[in-house]
């Protein structure tokens, strides 16, 4: 029976995805096999001995001390993806009312309640209307920071708008770029896409790389009348430098999903409380890609959008089956190999894997190993984490 320690809210949809004659679901477990989690932060937390995976149901896993996860041989999962059309919905809005005063138009029209007669009401707004002006989408140029599964989405989605599209994104997957149109033109750098761009929308994760990618340097390549929208992570744009371009006139506006004091009441943001995941539809897509991913893992050790483990994935066969993480260094697998080779115990096939320090094995053996095998291979120099699926 697999246990699965719950945290947050997780969507019913995700957890009716578990067969119940098979696991346990719970928001308590003193030795559960995984977790699974939304915005749950787990740094300083203890990491049970158990413990083999964890899948958050969104995209970032900043709220994951992932480096300690990976020296214990946990997978971390997360969704790409699963979001992505919540947040390409919010983006497109963005994008309106980055482009028109909206906001403007509709706080006007709702302080006339001291008018009582509609023809007067209709004559004021004829005459008022031209202050909430603004320009069409169509023609304009986005730039598109991260070609991921959202950068990808809300580029598709522009050009359907008539926008022309440009997008930047160094560490581009072979599955990203197939979903992209041919139409998108591909920047060799951000500073010149920024300078292209009357809007720019960011969907880059949050690292080292990215922190502060958009800074006082950055910003002066903008164009003065362009807007930037941010709907990926907070630490990616310097929100000090950005206030200082906007009083500055260095960049034309800010829309984004993540208010800070500093921002607030500048007729030049436009702020959001942090909803561009925030659908129904989407916590359910994430929540069911979440324990899909865990049950594919914990049932056959097949690993899919990992974050510190290498995608690898081996059709079951007949016999019993071995998995384990290692060190990425030369001789463990032979070793391994070695060690079955000498018991007799034939391999019926095998596939390994490796993504900078990790390397991920799964062997598929004709005969259930012994106590004394699984021990032996659980003591090879740099064998990190065994598991002996049934």
């Amino acid at each position: 029976m697999y246990k699965v320690r719950t945290y947050n809210q997780i969507s019913s949809k995700g957890l009716d995805r578990f067969p119940r004659d098979s696991y346990e679901i719970a928001s308590e477990f003193a030795q559960p096999d995984a977790f699974m989690l939304r915005s749950h932060k787990l740094h300083g937390e203890e990491i049970p001995n158990s413990l083999v995976a964890v899948a958050r149901a969104g995209a970032g896993v900043n709220n994951i001390p992932v480096a300690d996860y990976s020296a214990q041989g946990v997978v971390v999962f997360n969704t790409p993806g699963a979001n992505a059309n919540a947040v390409k919905e919010l983006v497109a809005a963005s994008l309106l009312l980055g482009s028109r005063d909206i906001i403007g138009g509709i706080n006007y029209a709702q302080s006339l309640t001291s008018m009582t007669d509609a023809g007067e009401m209709s004559k004021l707004l004829e005459k008022e209307k031209k202050r909430f002006a603004g320009n069409e989408l169509q023609g304009k140029t986005l730039g598109v920071v991260g070609l991921g599964a959202i950068g990808a989405n809300v580029a598709n989605m522009a050009l359907e708008l008539g926008m022309e599209v440009i997008g930047y994104d160094p560490a581009i997957s072979v599955e990203a770029a197939w979903q992209l149109s041919s139409n998108i033109g591909k920047m060799d750098n951000l500073q010149s896409l920024l300078a292209r761009a009357d809007y720019v929308t960011l969907h880059v994760p949050a690292i080292d790389a990215t922190r502060h990618m958009i800074n006082a340097e950055t910003l002066r390549c903008f164009k003065p009348d362009a807007k930037l929208l941010n709907f990926a992570r907070e630490e990616i744009v310097d929100t000090a430098a950005l206030v200082a371009a906007l009083e500055n006139k260095q960049l034309g506006g800010y829309i984004a999903d993540f208010p800070t004091p500093d921002l607030l009441g500048r007729d030049d943001v436009i702020l959001t409380p942090h909803i561009g995941a925030s659908t129904q539809e989407a916590e359910e897509n994430c929540a069911i890609m979440a324990a899909d991913q865990l049950m594919e893992f914990l049932e056959n050790g097949n690993i899919k959008n990992s974050v510190n483990f290498p995608p690898t994935a081996m059709a079951r066969s007949a016999g019993y089956r071995i998995t384990f993480s290692n060190n990425n260094v030369p001789k463990v697998l032979g070793n391994v190999l070695s060690i079955l080779a000498d018991s007799d115990n034939n391999v019926i096939d095998l596939v390994n894997k490796s993504r900078n320090d990790i390397a991920y094995n799964i062997i598929d053996v004709e005969q259930q190993p012994s106590a004394e095998i699984i021990a032996a291979i659980a003591a090879v120099d740099g064998v990190i984490r065994l598991r002996v699926l049934n």
